[in-house]
């Protein structure tokens, strides 16, 4: 009996999902396929682990029954303030953000701090490094764009979050590969188990642990156990992938899910009751076209623009998307399938045989 499932499992993985999903994928697509059959790194999706669905995260209902996206503020309100510090997460937070988004890195002493950048060079306007740096003197460093704020860590941000009359609210973690895979996810782990949650939810309600590779599924089922956890990429191949593993949601560049074969990613996904996040939305057509796609949570550096746009769209309005906007759209996906193709070649999520065998030890136990 077992060997029969395994027979299954394997016939199922020998059609890509993509293929699946999009009648007449395009020839580069078949040979990104071919290109991961041909990756031989450990099975990285074991082992086996289902990890709890995201509810709180699917896009909710207005007054009028209908589903709208929730409001990601990426890294924090960046429109207003200086990303990924307090000021920007309060401010996300007033004008009525659902969630916050925000990047993690480890300081040189083990500390989680909140930074898109590996460095200081761009925010703070230093060469150093954030992991050659004790957070003593991260602490110290003040952001270039005013008001000038501090690096905070992740333990501010939960803290602040815990505060009654914010239990709503919920955190979007991107996890940045620059940091060794176990030691930063043990560290998040260590630091969301010593900030206290708010009474009436705990913070597996309200943490999403955003993964960019595979390898970090099971150290999330490792450290975090009951965590949700979202898949991030701009390679709808890549993202496919995925689908193998229970509730794992997805939180994809926003160009990639405009095309025809992105669309269908996004059907492919509610139909399997998972979430979709847009990323970086800021222009007003985009957001449009998020709304009206079913997308769950628009990532946009400005929320108070998106609720805005949220509020004044109804059935039945046109995106106003122009020649111009599908002309990026499409240079951006001509990007994307190259890094994609860079990406998997160095993060695969391994061998589609690896994958049979995970799950069928799995059934097996």
């Amino acid at each position: 009996m077992i060997e029969r499932r395994r027979a299954d499992s394997v016939e199922e993985l020998q059609t890509p999902l993509l293929e699946n999903m999009v009648v007449g994928v395009p020839p580069v697509f078949e040979g990104l396929t071919r290109q991961l059959d041909k990756l031989v790194e450990q099975p990285l999706l074991g082992p086996w682990t289902e990890y709890p669905a995201p509810a709180f995260t699917f896009a909710r209902k207005d007054v009028s029954g209908t589903r709208r996206p929730q409001a990601i503020a990426h890294r924090g309100y960046k429109a207003k303030f200086p990303e990924n510090t307090m000021g920007a997460f309060k401010g996300a937070v007033e004008v009525g953000a659902e969630a916050i988004e925000t990047d993690i890195h480890l300081s040189k002493d083990g500390v989680v701090v909140l930074s898109h950048d590996k460095d200081l060079k761009r925010c703070f306007g230093r060469p150093e490094k954030i992991i050659d740096c004790k957070y003593e003197f991260l602490s110290q460093q003040k952001t270039l764009k005013e008001p000038h704020e501090s690096m905070p860590r992740l333990i501010d941000l939960l803290v602040y979050l815990a505060q009654p009359g914010l239990e709503d609210i919920w955190v979007l973690l991107d996890i940045k590969l620059e940091n060794d895979a176990e030691e930063v996810m043990r560290l998040i782990a260590a630091t969301i188990r010593g900030a206290h949650p708010s009474p009436t939810k705990p913070w597996s309600s309200r943490i999403v642990l955003g993964c960019w590779a595979a390898k970090y599924l099971p150290l999330c089922s490792r450290y975090l156990p009951g965590f949700p956890v979202s898949h991030i990429g701009s390679s709808v191949l890549y993202a496919s992938y995925f689908f193998c593993v229970p509730n794992v949601s997805f939180n994809m560049l926003q160009a990639i899910l405009m095309t025809p074969w992105g669309r269908a990613f996004i059907r492919k996904a509610h139909l399997d009751r998972r979430p979709v996040f847009a990323w970086t939305v800021n222009d007003e057509r985009h957001m449009r076209w998020d709304i009206s796609h079913g997308i769950d949570g628009v990532i946009t550096d400005d929320p108070e623009l998106f609720l805005d746009v949220r509020k004044g769209w109804h059935e039945g309005m046109e995106d106003g998307v122009s020649l111009l906007n599908w002309l990026d759209v499409l240079r951006i996906n001509m990007f994307a399938l190259l890094f994609g193709w860079f990406f998997q070649i160095k993060f695969g999520v391994g061998s589609r045989r690896a994958l049979v065998k995970t799950r069928g030890e799995a059934e097996e136990d």
